[in-house]
């Protein structure tokens, strides 16, 4: 029994990259949840509530997306 290093080192770097991606569009998702709600420092507000639902919207698709699609390669297989 040997193991295949490349391919363990691919399925790797993939999930390591999966993983980073949808974190990050989660975390930006919640960023732009955050423009909808004003903050209790006098700051100008750096987007329209609008503008932060379509970010969060974008963001979370793209999330889902992702993770429908490794879903759907580990269950095809």
């Amino acid at each position: 029994m040997s193991i295949a290093w490349g391919s363990l080192l691919v399925v790797l770097v993939v999930s390591l990259g999966a993983s980073v991606l949808v974190v990050s569009l989660v975390a930006f998702a919640l960023v732009g949840l955050g423009a909808r709600t004003a903050g209790p420092d006098t700051r100008p507000a750096t987007m329209s509530p609008a503008t932060g639902t379509a970010v969060a919207v974008v963001c979370l698709v793209g999330a889902a997306a992702i993770v429908l699609y490794g879903l759907s390669v580990m269950i095809i297989k």
